[in-house]
Parts: structure tokens; C-alpha cells; sequence
């Protein structure tokens, strides 16, 4: 299959499905992460849904789309606070929607909770890393189009923390280093985005 990952710079989710033996691409407008500059295309991820793909699996920015971030979007009141950043939530609305429409018959798009004033269509499901295998939770929302939901193969881990919005104890910071992540206290937004590895490799099995 050819595949195209948007919005990927760490190719977790490329390399997956590479080791699966599908055409697949990481595209973002940073430089790739991952190790395989080869697989990466560097170019707006919108110019490549002209062209054909067998599967999308999309990763557009959340900053202005998650249920989080309404408390910097609206005052206790329900009044708008910031217009600017409202605006920035329609334009980031569209640019998901984009790959929502995409000329495509397999579609998966990764994304917080998102929040309701933007009127994203219902996510599909909710999943989170320890259900594959990473012993964290993230809350994570997928709406899938042409695809079945994904499910765990195993009984899930315990989960040890939270990978956003906590720091992580001495213990789960050497088992997170070993696995190529690290949470400290800036919670680096590139590691925080990241798919695990565990939900990349159900992705490319079940997808694939």
C-alpha cells in the first residue's frame, strides 16, 4: 500500500509500516526525526493530498483544537477572551477537516479531545498507549473513515503516569530514555506529540 503519514516528523508511524513492506511517507514542513530521510517528504501535507494514496493517517496540529485549551479561549463567563486565538482555531479546524475530506477511501486522523466550539465531526474511538503495550496514559482520539477501530491483541499494562501534564518519577524516566522518549518538566512538544511505538505497530498490523 502507499501510505501517507502528515504530520509526522518522528516516523514512528512511517517506520511501522516500512517494516511491514508498504510504500509509506512521513511528510511535515520540519526535517524528519526518525532516520530515514528517504521515507520523508518535506512539503505542506496539503499539496499531497492531490495525489493518490491508499491510506491517510493524519496527525494535525491541536494547539488550538483540544478541549484543553478552552480555558484560554474563553473567560468563566463563556465570553470569547482571545479572538485571535479563536481564529486560529478555525483556520487549525480546516486544515484537519482537509484530510477528514481527503480523496481517499482510508483515512485515520490522531488528535486530543478536541473542543466543541470548532465543530469537528464525533471521533470514533478513544484510545491510550498502556492499551499497546506503553505503560502510559494519553488520551487519544481517532476517527477513522474506511477502516475498523483498533483493538488490543493483549491484556493492557499498568499504566505508570500521565504523558501530558505530569513529570515523571527517577524510574519512569530511565524506562521512557531506554525507549527512545523522555518527559522532563518543559515537556518538549516533539516528544510529547509522538506516537508510541506500541500504537504505530498496532496501526501498520491492523492497517496494513
Amino acid at each position: 500500500m502507499r501510505v501517507l503519514v502528515a504530520c509526522e516528523e518522528s516516523q514512528v508511524v512511517c517506520c511501522a509500516f516500512r517494516e511491514r513492506g508498504h510504500e509509506a511517507y512521513s511528510c511535515d514542513l520540519q526535517e524528519c526525526s526518525g532516520g530515514h530521510p528517504e521515507w520523508h517528504i518535506q512539503a505542506d501535507a496539503l499539496e499531497l493530498l492531490k495525489m493518490r494514496w491508499d491510506l491517510i493517517i493524519a496527525h494535525p496540529p491541536c494547539t488550538y483544537l483540544t478541549a484543553s485549551s478552552a480555558v484560554r479561549l474563553y473567560n468563566k463567563d463563556h465570553t470569547l477572551k482571545d479572538a485571535i486565538r479563536f481564529e486560529k482555531g478555525k483556520q487549525a479546524a480546516r486544515f484537519f477537516m482537509a484530510f477528514y475530506d481527503a480523496d481517499c477511501m482510508r483515512i485515520a486522523i490522531e488528535n486530543p479531545v478536541p473542543i466543541k466550539a470548532f465543530g469537528l465531526p464525533q471521533y470514533s474511538q478513544i484510545i491510550e498507549p498502556f492499551m499497546f503495550g506503553d505503560p502510559w496514559r494519553k488520551r487519544t482520539c481517532l476517527w477513522v473513515k474506511g477502516l475498523p477501530p483498533l483493538i488490543m491483541k493483549e491484556a493492557p499494562v499498568e499504566p505508570t503516569g500521565l504523558w501530558v501534564g505530569s513529570t515523571c518519577k527517577r524510574r519512569q524516566k530511565k524506562d521512557m530514555e531506554e525507549k527512545g522518549y523522555y518527559l522532563n518538566t518543559k515537556r518538549d512538544p516533539k516528544i510529547r506529540a509522538k506516537t508510541f511505538p506500541g500504537i504505530a505497530k498496532a496501526m501498520a498490523e491492523q492497517w496494513g
